[in-house]
């Protein structure tokens, strides 16, 4: 066996259900890790630079999804691509998607450089961003758009290894950058003082250790998806699929952004406490999302394969394994954290109303998050067969467009950040279930082709 060959799983044959969890543990571990360096960046920050410091973070995140989902599309979209063709044997286009994948990821990085820099610090402020935040708040934001090449490779390329089924690789990349970035978080901020700026040093410098990894692992790989450097080039016909499933994907979670940044706006409206409470609630949330969001990936690459190697069938069992999975992974992990919500905000923050703030904020939307997991993953599915617009359109009219207008109407008249959060779950539901429809009414179209 070849030494890439031994980290890939063959998803088009054989039980399912044991290789989704062999491809999603790795996966889920990877995203929590991930998250557990961003907590220590809000918990150093928090801890040694104050509350405003901690609210400058954390008010940025809406911002940075808004700004960066429309490229991480891209990525959705070479994954699928190279899934594709993996499953159904097309050596010449898998690499031909690959190449053309890491040359678009660079160009999309350089690109968010200059757009992170001159136009994230004016959203801050249409945002109102309270003044005690605002100068933070910038100067962390130019910092972390620096380092968005890396990001955007890394991105690209564990996109690629996720295709052919290798998720451990990805892991082991992430912790070592992980260790790293929480070494520098603690240098950066306690010893030199750096206060925002070192955190975000300490993230962009950990982004580049990644992406040299994942770029060395593709280089080294015996594959059909080894990267060449002097091969980089791009095919207008595969960066045209890749568009045509990635962009509706990347611009679906950016007008999510938007809805998100409304309500960021709206809870910036309490002033720094709340906007403080709810940073650190929300990054309490990213744990369950992100474990939750594996199924998601899982089912995109699961379900790609599947399609390219013409197993219909298997399909309809893709979705239903990865439905009961996320139910139960959200369902355990949001009463978990709920439970636990005050003394896990206690390493946030030690500010009694800080605290109260982000456990109001966890139940309303933590305990009920399996939602959001579902409708992911209906999604991915879909997106795996092939249908971008469809997800997109459904996505955006029921939980953009719906939460858009709870702000401009039920939230006015009834203010309070309790009904802000009920928007959260009232959009999940409707929203999935008119996804569960559309799967329905595609995968009788795809059944009767066999």
């Amino acid at each position: 066996m070849s030494s890439s060959k031994k980290y890939e799983i063959d998803m088009c044959n054989g039980p399912l259900f044991g290789k989704i969890v062999l491809f999603s543990l790795p996966l889920m571990l990877s995203g929590i890790l991930q998250l557990l360096f961003n907590a220590a960046d809000m918990i150093v920050v928090g801890r040694w630079a104050g509350s405003s410091a901690l609210a400058a973070v954390g008010s940025t995140g809406s911002l940075v999804n808004l700004i960066v989902n429309v490229f991480i599309g891209l990525s959705v979209g070479s994954n699928v691509l190279v899934a594709r063709y993996y499953g159904g044997g097309q050596d010449k286009e898998l690499s031909d998607t690959v190449h053309t994948a890491i040359f678009v990821s660079v160009i999309s990085g350089i690109a968010l450089i200059f757009i992170g820099c001159f136009v994230a610090p004016k959203a801050l402020l249409l945002m109102g961003t309270p003044e005690d935040v605002l100068p933070q708040a910038v100067l962390y934001i130019r910092i972390y758009f620096c380092g968005m090449p890396a990001m955007m490779l890394y991105n690209f390329g564990s996109s690629i290894l996720r295709a052919v089924g290798d998720t451990k690789r990805p892991l082991y990349y992430l912790s070592a950058a992980g260790v790293i970035n929480v070494v520098l978080n603690l240098v950066f901020v306690i010893v030199f003082h750096l206060g925002v700026a070192g955190v975000a040093l300490a993230t962009t410098i950990s982004q580049v250790v990644s992406a040299v990894l994942v770029v060395r692992c593709l280089m080294n790989s015996d594959g059909p998806y080894k990267l060449d450097l002097r091969a980089l080039r791009i095919s207008k016909h595969k960066l045209g699929m890749m568009v045509r499933i990635g962009l509706p994907a990347g611009f679906q979670g950016a007008v999510f952004s938007v809805s998100n940044v409304l309500i960021q706006s709206s809870v910036n409206s309490f002033g720094s406490l709340a906007m403080a409470g709810n940073s650190a609630a929300a990054n309490l949330e990213g744990f369950v999302y992100t474990a939750m969001n594996t199924f998601h990936q899982t089912a995109v690459s699961f379900t790609s394969q599947n399609y390219g190697a013409r197993n219909y069938k298997r399909i309809g069992r893709i979705l239903l394994i990865c439905c009961l999975s996320v139910t139960v992974v959200g369902l355990v992990l949001g009463s978990v954290f709920y439970l636990l919500s005050g003394s896990l905000l206690q390493l946030y923050s030690d500010d009694p109303v800080v605290i109260d703030y982000g456990i109001n904020r966890l139940f309303y939307i933590c305990l009920p998050y399996f939602l959001c997991g579902l409708m992911d993953t209906l999604v991915g599915v879909i997106r795996g067969m092939g249908y971008a617009v469809m997800p997109m359109i459904v996505s955006l009219s029921g939980a953009c467009l719906l939460r858009v207008i709870w702000i401009y109407t039920i939230f006015q008249e009834y203010r309070s950040l309790k009904v802000l959060y009920l928007s959260y779950p009232f959009t999940w539901t409707v929203t999935s279930l008119v996804h569960l429809l559309c799967f329905g009414v595609v995968y009788y179209k795809l059944c009767r082709k066999t």
